[in-house]
């Protein structure tokens, strides 16, 4: 579409000096059209505050893997299986996925999988082969893998055997619940480009290296070394090999992404559009002053801005809230030297919990948007994995209760009123096994920063807790910091200085289709990032990975609910959104998938 084409060239450099101008009369409007279809043109998408891509391998490692990373790989690099919770439910999304529906053996142990004809940009064909480097390569670098739990994948793949070009089978280590099995684990395959990315250095020849275990490692080590220079993504020859409905056409210093048309993509999910934009900013604030200006097509509201809906509405904007399939915490570092041992009492976890005042956070801060959150599943949409127990809240915000918790194991104030521990060892009214005697309840939040309401979530906990004793330090960084740093780490080691973390303006964790913990709160889980274990629960995760019906989920959701793993939250929604009235195809998946392949113009 020729009007949005000005639009890619000027991008935000010119509607920042139109806010700057303070010039009503220059904001853009939106809206308009008849509703319908026209041919391509540019959308402007603003990415969350303070949150920038900065990963493109479709294998993430430890601290890369937030979902907007997941948002632009998806474009270039077809998942075998993906899911939309867009129609209410959650399931097979089949036109955005490189696989047509798995069939499992009688005994359940062997998936016989058939590709779509999808074409790489380089004229070649997706196949077999490609699969089947993807899987070579994680078996390499599993353990350098941000989601890589053991006894999962790709631990629980014992063969991979080609049938032909299209069609190849898995062979199980054991029976699994079929549902959960292609929704939470072949969802996580993406099939890479052998003939392309099979080489060791850049100026190395491509060959079969990843077929030994010695040469796998050799080419997962030389792409991930690629996918950290992030400055070169745009000329980089590999990233240029896709088979999605759209090619990377820049990646800025600052995480802005601009995506093209692939005129070469053969599936059956093309693009609509000529160029998708994902703009950057470093708060809620600055993008809301864009949007103001009209120079974003699909932004968001802060919730201290909704009380200027109408006039966004005015300006071509629908309002629309995009709630998750998630759940929003704030992790425990379990092994942090100072208060590991104080977290792992689970009066303390309760104690704590009991401060947060949730129905104020959601009614106050976010002005209704968010909505509480219990445990470890979600706590709205589809309901059938929600537990009694997590429903109807174990620890509601009571500070009697909170400080009596306390108290009665030992802790007293100290000359600050900061609690400290005055009753060291293991009995009923002592402090706990490994916390020490003068152990101060002094801790740091590491949160995101940029959000308003994150910045008066944080507040709103600190007042609470220092009514109980305890001491919230904040320290806001930006979101890609905060998830480098806030992860799973030894006592010993300086990285494990962080204490609390926060990573959820948008919501801390979305689901694939089965909402089950063995990424967040297994035994050594790869977003097990407060090292949190308990064999109760990996027994209960396990079952949930295996067995069919819904009991397993429910004793899960019972028991997380009950033992706090984690800190439990307000749910805010992935964002309250501006669209232009114009733009149609806009699903807003709780997935926090995109689709913007799906994307047209109206106008």
């Amino acid at each position: 579409m020729a009007r949005h084409r000005w639009r890619a060239a000027l991008g935000v450099t010119l509607v920042a000096a139109l806010v700057l101008s303070g010039c009503a009369t220059s904001r853009e409007q939106h809206g308009g059209g008849a509703g319908k279809p026209v041919t391509g043109g540019t959308a402007r998408f603003a990415l969350p505050p303070s949150a920038t891509p900065n990963w493109i391998l479709p294998i993430s490692i430890p601290g890369y893997g937030a979902s907007y990373n997941g948002v632009v790989r998806a474009e270039l690099y077809v998942p075998l299986y993906n899911y939309d919770g867009t129609s209410g439910s959650v399931t097979l999304d089949d036109p955005s996925s490189a696989a047509n529906t798995p069939t499992y053996s009688a005994d359940g142990k062997t998936v016989t999988i058939t590709l779509k004809p999808l074409t790489w940009s380089t004229g070649d064909p997706l196949t077999s082969r490609d699969v089947e480097f993807w899987l070579n390569l994680l078996r390499a670098g599993k353990d350098n893998w941000g989601k890589y739990s053991e006894g999962l994948m790709p631990d629980n793949i014992k063969a991979f055997h080609t049938i032909d070009d299209h069609t190849f089978t898995l062979t199980l280590d054991k029976p699994y619940n079929a549902d959960w099995f292609t929704a939470n684990q072949l969802s996580l395959v993406v099939p890479m480009p052998q003939k392309a990315w099979d080489r060791t250095s850049a100026a190395g020849p491509v060959g079969d290296f990843d077929r030994d275990p010695a040469g796998a490692k050799q080419v997962f080590d030389f792409l991930v070394g690629q996918a950290k220079q992030l400055g070169t993504y745009s000329t980089n020859p590999l990233w240029k090999v896709v088979n999605g409905p759209f090619t990377l056409a820049g990646f800025t210093a600052s995480g802005q992404v601009t995506l093209n048309k692939n005129p070469k993509y053969t599936g059956p999910d093309p693009a609509k559009l000529d160029t998708v934009q994902f703009l950057t900013f470093t708060s809620s604030s600055a993008e809301y002053n864009v949007l103001r200006a009209g120079g974003v097509d699909y932004g968001y509201v802060p919730t201290s801005n909704l009380g200027q809906r109408p006039k966004l509405e005015a300006q071509g904007y629908r309002i629309e809230p995009w709630n998750g399939w998630s759940i929003t915490y704030s992790p425990f570092n379990f092994a942090n030297p100072q208060l590991g041992a104080a977290f792992k009492q689970l009066y303390v976890r309760q104690a704590l919990q009991h401060a947060v005042d949730q129905d104020a956070i959601t009614s106050v801060i976010w002005r209704g948007t968010a909505r509480v959150d219990y445990g470890p599943v979600p706590q709205d949409n589809d309901v059938k994995y929600l537990s009694a127990r997590q429903k109807t809240n174990p620890y509601p915000f009571d500070l009697a209760t909170a400080r009596k918790l306390l108290t009665d194991h030992g802790w007293k104030p100290g000359s600050d009123s900061v609690l400290e521990c005055a009753a060291p060892g293991t009995g009923p009214t002592q402090c706990g096994e490994g916390v020490k005697a003068g152990t101060r309840l002094s801790l740091t939040m590491l949160t995101e920063s940029g959000s308003d309401e994150t910045d008066g979530t944080m507040q709103e906990l600190r007042s609470e807790l220092s009514k109980i004793g305890v001491e919230m330090k904040i320290n806001a960084q930006p979101l890609n910091t905060v998830l480098a740093n806030g992860t799973a780490c030894k006592p010993e080691e300086a990285s494990c200085s962080w204490q609390l973390s926060y990573f959820g303006t948008q919501g801390s964790w979305y689901f694939p289709a089965n909402p089950s913990g063995e990424d967040l709160f297994a035994t050594d889980a790869g977003t097990n990032f407060g090292g949190y274990a308990d064999k109760h629960a990996d027994d209960l995760i396990t079952a949930t990975n295996l067995a069919t019906g819904n009991q397993p989920m429910l004793d899960y959701s019972t028991y997380l609910t009950e033992q706090l793993p984690v800190l439990w939250l307000p749910n805010p929604p992935y964002q309250v959104s501006a669209i232009d009235t114009a733009l149609r195809g806009v699903n807003q998946d709780p997935l926090a998938g995109l689709q913007p392949q799906r994307w047209y113009w109206t106008r």
